[in-house]
């Protein structure tokens, strides 16, 4: 992440950092095996993978102004705003699918990465692409192969089926054996459970179905373990899940989709942190979304389509919203997605995701999370106002995200983001410092 912006010009130390994130991917995989092996799988969904109407399956966005600077403060424009009351939500007191095909295993050892990876290989490890259709394209694979990938996020659009995804993934993870990088691709998606979910399978009940069953704990232990199951069972191994938004009202932005576990931020928590921590036993990657929280967004405040402005009070934000990240952060959540909503009184000029304060101080200070940060989808209609992708990538690694995710589709977006980088570093506008910094959580993945 680019922490405070320092100037220094040393070179990362690519052996050790790469080693790292190899080998908790692959500690993660062995894990997933193990559970595989001992008969954790059942068979397979049949269903289809469904869509939700976020482009990146999890969120809504937010737009600020192209910056000329990481410090820009250009106002952006809005078309929703929100004042929830504090009585809004009460405040804190304080199935699974195997695969019919398997994929190829992904490395279970260690392997030294090259020293002399270049910057434009460097600024690839932190961006995640994507494709349309059901086959990779063949300037993604030749991407990969050069080692300039972080990851890919799949959407239903890439998926047909089970056996289909699997092979994908085994192409894809091929490209990535013949790389100068030797590490784990990052392969997500958005499999929440309810309605959004990519993958066909588990998990089946929506974060809302889960916090009003009879035993919401086991539900979600269970779809957190589910979710797991079933990625791996594909080659998966990042989950962008779960949601911990705090809704406040029924049919508002967030419950419409029943993707909130509740209007009790301690519930939330609770249920939340039991999620990530079943998915991570079981292999995968959690990404807790959307920081510091899209809970108090009235009905149609969609971030993927049009800028947001939220004027939750800070004492709100911070008690309701923010509240569950203090159980993931402490499970030790592997992954947070912010918001690109704008928050009035926390940085009333930028989206959450472009946003130092809402990174570097609220995330990163007053929460304490010290692991990766990743955008929403870059493309999203809330960054109207930034509006290249290039622009995009530079605010949002201006502010100290680690990971850029580049959903629309196109491999361009994500060349654009990695060159934005490349040029950043090179004219001192991301110091080195913090440049490397970045790299070095994605890599202890």
């Amino acid at each position: 992440m680019v922490e405070a912006h320092a100037r220094s010009r040393r070179r990362i130390r690519s052996g050790s950092r790469y080693r790292t994130r190899s080998r908790g991917l692959a500690g993660l995989a062995l894990i997933a095996a193990a559970g595989m092996l001992a008969g954790a799988c059942s068979s397979g969904g049949s269903s289809s993978a469904s869509n939700n109407s976020s482009s990146s399956g999890s969120t809504s966005s937010s737009s600020s102004p192209s910056p000329s600077s990481p410090s820009s403060t250009t106002s952006p424009s809005t078309s929703a705003s929100s004042s929830p009351s504090s009585s809004s939500s009460s405040g804190p007191s304080s199935s699974s699918t195997g695969s019919s095909s398997k994929p190829a295993p992904p490395p279970t050892t260690a392997p030294t990465a090259p020293s002399n990876l270049t910057l434009q290989q460097l600024a690839g490890q932190r961006i995640i692409y994507s494709y349309q259709g059901l086959t990779p394209p063949a300037h993604l694979l030749d991407l990969i192969r050069q080692g300039r990938v972080a990851g890919v996020i799949f959407f239903g659009g890439n998926i047909a089926s089970r056996a289909q995804i699997t092979g994908v993934i085994t192409q894809l993870r091929q490209a990535q054996q013949q790389s100068p990088v030797h590490l784990p691709l990052l392969l997500m998606t958005d499999q929440e459970g309810g309605i959004v979910k990519r993958l066909p399978g588990p998990p089946d009940l929506s974060a809302k179905q889960i916090g009003q069953s009879a035993d919401p704990l086991g539900a979600a232990t269970s779809a957190g373990t589910a979710a797991a199951q079933n990625m791996t069972g594909v080659g998966m191994n990042v989950n962008l899940a779960p949601v911990l938004d705090v809704s406040r009202t029924p049919g508002d932005f967030i419950d419409a989709t029943q993707r909130s576990f509740g209007e009790n931020p301690n519930q939330v928590s609770k249920l939340g942190a039991a999620f990530i921590s079943a998915q991570q036993n079981a292999g995968v990657a959690a990404t807790a979304k959307h920081f510091p929280g899209l809970g108090s967004a009235p009905a149609g405040s969609n971030t993927d389509e049009r800028p947001v402005t939220l004027s939750v009070s800070l004492t709100n934000l911070r008690n309701i919203d923010e509240y569950p990240y203090g159980a993931a952060v402490s499970d030790g959540v592997k992954l947070v997605m912010l918001s690109w909503a704008v928050y009035t009184n926390l940085d009333p000029n930028h989206p959450a995701g472009t946003s130092s304060t809402a990174v570097q101080q609220e995330l990163r200070g007053r929460i304490g999370f010290k692991g990766v940060t990743i955008t929403d989808a870059l493309e999203a209609g809330a960054l109207q106002a930034y509006g290249s992708p290039y622009n995009r990538a530079l605010a949002a690694a201006s502010a100290g995200m680690d990971l850029l995710l580049c959903s629309s589709g196109d491999p361009a977006q994500g060349d654009a983001a990695a060159q934005a980088l490349v040029d950043a570093v090179n004219s001192g506008r991301l110091g080195r410092a913090g440049f490397d910094a970045a790299l070095g959580r994605v890599n202890a993945l």
